[in-house]
């Protein structure tokens, strides 16, 4: 199988989806395209979120893990109790039960590829405290959109 990229971040075929299905998550102007969905022994799926100028990914942790490769534009992404500056090419990987959040940047979008297992549990949202939940420093706190 081969998609074909036209140069604007979509594929041959490929659906743009909104980010998160269910509406009890709380995120900002991104959307998804799955590109692949496994197959035989490789049972990961390869998919592609653009965050709009401005717009964050939820903010949450799950068992599974994250192997992400920024494709567009820059950002800022929040990986345990660290935030860090991305870029085109950069690598990010999100152990599992990981507090993390993608956030692009006001002038441009974000758009990155995102490698997870097939079968993957439900993320888990911080509960009442939000943000003081996740992190006792205040650069994390000041990060976060919950």
């Amino acid at each position: 199988m081969v998609r074909h990229h036209d140069g604007k971040f979509n594929w041959d075929g490929v659906a743009v989806h909104p980010y998160k299905e269910d509406g009890g998550t709380h995120f900002k102007s991104i959307t998804r395209q799955t590109l692949f969905e496994g197959d035989g022994n490789l049972a990961v799926e390869l998919r592609y979120f653009e965050v709009a100028p401005g717009g964050h990914s939820t903010l949450e942790r799950h068992e599974h893990q994250h192997l992400v490769t920024i494709a567009r534009g820059c950002g800022q992404v929040l990986v345990g109790d660290q935030v860090y500056d991305v870029n085109h090419l950069d690598v990010v990987h999100v152990p599992p039960m990981t507090w993390h959040q993608f956030r692009a940047n006001r002038d441009q979008p974000l758009g990155f590829l995102c490698v997870v297992s097939c079968e993957r549990d439900k993320p888990e949202r911080p509960g009442p405290q939000g943000a003081d939940e996740v992190s006792p420093t205040d650069s994390v706190r000041e990060f976060i959109r919950v």
